[in-house]
Formats: structure tokens, C-alpha cells, sequence
């Protein structure tokens, strides 16, 4: 099937109040603001290790069991990678795919094909771009440019904008250490979600708590430290104690 002939490209009527991630085996749809925000940048913050790929990986599982469009850029895995990672961790999504609500492009192409010289304007210029509701890009620190000037910080972030406007939102996953500060800087800033992943050390387990720094729009409660697991073959799982 090429590319022209994917059904994710097919139109659909967008999501326009919101895009809910509440599943019935967890409950971080309550404890974060039920609702994503439509036509906004999400930023998920952390360094190597922090969860932000197990987080995207859970919001975008939500998304899609809500009836959202979804595409992800991954530049850590292959194509087939990530959707075995997400089957580990009991989150499916081949009937998505089939059904035209996902896609999935990895710099590594479907197998280990790498490209090395993809750009982040090659990505942003796919068609499955405008197809989509919600872009995940993990990691979009590794896209970044890392040249900019002031001028050309407020340029890219002006091109996430003017494409966010005309109906869909952006979820991008960042390592600190990846990216220029003044640019992250400027994508804080321009985020309507920011959640900084924390791990600690606590009795010789590892603590990891998601820090919700900015939820604009939100929709129901929002906690402001989420304490939360992965187990294999049950997804993600709020840690009740560690939820403030």
C-alpha cells in the first residue's frame, strides 16, 4: 500500500473540545485535567531513563481508545519498535492502524532503513500532518535545530502555531541535554501542558512522579505531582500514595 493510499489520510471530522485520554485501567484521566486541549503543544520534559516515552506512549493509547486521530514521529525507534513496545505493555494498536487512526514514521523507516539527514521541516511538510488531531513527536529534542537565533526561535515556534491553528495539537517529548536552552526556553513558555518527568531514588526503588507544571483549558482536576508505574502486559499505573 503506498503512502497516498494510507486510510489515516482519509478526512475526518476533527476533534473540536478537547481530546480525552481516560481509560477504564487507570486513573490518570482524573488526576490530569480529563481533557487535552485542542489546538495547543503539549511538552513532556525529562532526561534519558525519566519515562517520557512511556508517557507519551500511555496519553497516546488513551487518545486513541477515544476515538482521536494520532500521528507519532518516532526518532528512537523503528516503526515496528515502537508498536511492539506498546503491545509489551498491553496497549495494542494494530486494529488502530488499520482503521486509519494511527500512524506511525520512524526516522529508522519500518525495520532499521536509518535516515539520517530527515529534518524537522521534512516532517512537519507530510501530508499526514493536517491528516492527524494530535502529533506526537518522541523525541522532538533530537529534530530540534540547534543554530538558531532569536529570530529564528520565534520563527519555529510562529510554524508550530500558524499548523496547531488550523486544528491539531502537538505533544513533543524533550531531553534538556538535546536541545539549545534558549529554544526549550521558548518552547515552555509556548506550551500549554508542561509536564517535567521526575524520578528519586526511595528505599532502593525508583520513585517516578509526573510534575504538572502548566495544564491551560483543563477540563476536570489536576494533581500537581503524579506518582505512576508501567507493569508488564498492564500499562500505566497511578501510584494513589504518591498523588499530591
Amino acid at each position: 500500500m503506498s503512502f497516498e493510499e494510507n486510510p489515516f489520510l482519509i478526512a475526518h471530522k476533527p476533534v473540536e473540545d478537547g481530546f480525552p485520554f481516560e481509560v477504564e485501567t487507570d486513573s490518570l484521566g482524573d488526576s490530569m485535567g480529563l481533557r487535552l486541549p485542542n489546538r495547543s503543544m503539549y511538552m513532556v520534559q525529562g532526561k534519558v531513563g525519566s519515562g517520557k516515552s512511556l508517557i507519551s506512549q500511555r496519553l497516546t493509547h488513551g487518545m486513541l481508545e477515544n476515538g482521536v486521530k494520532v500521528l507519532v514521529i518516532t526518532t528512537e525507534l523503528t516503526t515496528r519498535g515502537w508498536i511492539e513496545q506498546m503491545e509489551s505493555i498491553g496497549y495494542g494498536v494494530t486494529h488502530a492502524i488499520r482503521e486509519g487512526r494511527l500512524m506511525v514514521l520512524s526516522r529508522y523507516g519500518t525495520v532499521a532503513e536509518s535516515k539520517d539527514d530527515v529534518t524537522l521541516d521534512d516532517v512537519l511538510a507530510s501530508p499526514a500532518v493536517p491528516a492527524a488531531d494530535v502529533v506526537v513527536f518522541d523525541s522532538a529534542s533530537a529534530l530540534m535545530p540547534t543554530d538558531l537565533d532569536d529570530s529564528g526561535r520565534f520563527a519555529l515556534m510562529q510554524q508550530f502555531r500558524k499548523i496547531a491553528s488550523d486544528g491539531r495539537s502537538f505533544l513533543l517529548c524533550v531531553d534538556p541535554d538535546e536541545m539549545d536552552g534558549k529554544l526549550l526556553h521558548s518552547m515552555r513558555a509556548s506550551s500549554e501542558v508542561v509536564l517535567d518527568m521526575e524520578n528519586a531514588m526511595i528505599g532502593g526503588e525508583i520513585k517516578r512522579n509526573i510534575v504538572v507544571t502548566r495544564f491551560l483549558r483543563a477540563a476536570g482536576p489536576i494533581q500537581t505531582s503524579i506518582g505512576w508505574r508501567v507493569e508488564p502486559g498492564m500499562g500505566f499505573i497511578v501510584d494513589i500514595t504518591a498523588v499530591s
